[in-house]
């Protein structure tokens, strides 16, 4: 996952201070977009005490009417479905066509929260062991800042807040500075549809003042989307003043071959895996494992196809891949690219710079991939594949395990038994998908292990991380 651009641009995002705004550059381009201002302290103080006083009103709502106003919140996004997809192209990047699918999702999240939020929440009663009565009241707890990423500018935003709406609780937003305009235009559609005036609020602000947010007294929670260097620094600071977080980290996620799978549907859906959202999702598939009895045949069909990427403008239908949303990115991916290769890998496809305009990087492959290389050991936040030789299948599952972080993963297999068996019992990440790539389902438990972070968002889970379980209990006299 990216790093939070406040950290790993310190130096970058002081002299911006200094001038007190910056500008949103369109990766395809390299035009400038629009022009934002930093907050003053001052104003930031301020959109802290409103979130909290708005809160105070919206924790005695009641789960019906915040279910409502999220259901209007989810016909506001399809409403606005087109404008947001061009605005998500202009600012980072992404093929039209999957901003459109991005804010699909966005809606089906908002569908179904509106529709389970309440069950969830409502208060649940137990005997206790003298014959007394227990309740269990999930209650809100104030404030939850979100620190998020550009990748996904409409989900990342909505998957924390959604939840913490619908749990009463109120919500700040610190987006990427590249996708600023994303996260006004939501707040745009939070208020369309009713959600009280300050209760969803967008900070314009630097790495300094995110700091002093997670300090402040008012704010009770903090939730960042970011590499893992990111979520350390941000769980140091947030446990430092006592504040629950949930960290959503970056990933390596392996995908396994074995030895009975269906080569040309894997191949087939592991490059769709890769280069999805150009290739720039936490939870892509990108160190793919294959055993020796299929090896050669997968990396034939697989390279193949990944050659016939195309890569261009990210609003053309005949693209297959847009640019990356910044250019140190796209610097820091072939930095790793090339610091494999020193170290042993070998260039299957791509791996060269793109002249002319636009952040582009080609679809690439990388051969030979072995411990010691970041094609290995760490993230390639970008559409460049690890290719890696296993001897056998559980040799296959050995080398997934064989990483620093535990998102997610896949398994390639026609029988679905024995993959599910390893999904369940070997496989060490949050998410597994059998024969298939995807990226979240609003109805299944979302968030990994290890360094990709801890806490869980969707399928219910998320819309209690930041409440207060209170025990009522009743006792016989």
């Amino acid at each position: 996952m990216i790093l939070f651009e406040g950290y790993k641009q310190k130096n970058t995002m002081e002299s911006e201070t200094m001038t007190k705004g910056f500008a949103t550059i369109n990766p395809s381009t390299e035009q400038e977009i629009a022009n934002y201002n930093y907050m003053t302290d001052e104003e930031m103080e301020n959109a802290i005490q409103n979130c909290h006083k708005a809160f105070l009103d919206w924790r005695h709502e009641s789960l019906e009417k915040r279910g409502e106003i999220i259901k209007k919140i989810g016909e506001g996004l399809k409403k606005h479905r087109s404008e947001f997809a061009e605005l998500m192209t202009k600012e980072m990047g992404k093929l039209i066509k999957q901003g459109g699918q991005e804010i699909d999702l966005c809606a089906a999240i908002c569908d179904y929260t509106a529709e389970q939020g309440a069950k969830e929440l409502e208060d649940e009663t137990r005997e206790l062991p003298n014959g007394g009565k227990g309740i269990v009241s999930y209650a809100p707890i104030g404030v939850i800042y979100g620190i998020q990423p550009w990748n996904f500018p409409a989900y990342q935003a909505i998957r924390y807040s959604i939840a913490n709406l619908m749990a009463g609780n109120g919500v700040l937003l610190k987006h990427a500075a590249n996708v600023t305009g994303s996260g006004l235009l939501l707040q745009k559609i939070y208020e369309e549809a009713g959600l009280p005036k300050n209760l969803f609020t967008v900070l314009i602000i630097d790495h300094d003042q995110s700091d002093k947010v997670i300090e402040n007294k008012l704010v009770r929670g903090v939730t960042l989307t970011g590499s893992d260097g990111a979520g350390k620094i941000i769980g140091e600071k947030a446990g430092k003043e006592l504040k629950k977080t949930v960290l959503e980290l970056g990933s390596n996620d392996a995908y396994i071959v074995l030895d009975d799978a269906d080569v040309e549907l894997a191949a087939k859906t592991c490059v769709n895996g890769r280069i999805y959202n150009n290739g720039e999702t936490c939870v892509a598939a990108k160190r793919f494992i294959v055993v020796d009895k299929v090896y050669e045949e997968f990396k034939n069909a697989f390279v193949d196809r990944m050659k016939q990427v195309k890569a261009g403008d990210p609003t053309s239908d005949s693209s297959d891949l847009g640019p990356m949303a910044r250019k140190d990115l796209l610097e820091k991916l072939h930095d790793q690219v090339q610091e494999s290769v020193q170290n042993g890998a070998e260039v299957l496809t791509g791996g060269k710079l793109q002249e002319g305009k636009g952040y582009y990087y080609p679809a690439t492959v990388l051969g030979n991939v072995k411990p010691g290389q970041p094609a290995y050991d760490d993230e390639l936040f970008g559409p460049v594949a690890s290719l890696i030789h296993a001897k056998d299948n559980e040799d296959a599952m050995r080398i997934a395990n064989d990483s620093r972080y535990g998102l997610g993963g896949g398994i390639f297999s026609k029988d679905e038994e024995k993959a599910i068996n390893l999904a369940k019992n070997h496989f060490d990440t949050g998410m597994i998908f059998i024969n298939s790539f995807g990226l979240a389902q609003p109805n299944m438990p979302f968030g990994g292990v290890k360094d990709s972070g801890y806490g869980r968002e969707h399928g219910g889970f998320g819309i209690k991380e930041f409440t207060n379980a209170k025990a009522v209990m009743v006792l016989n006299k």
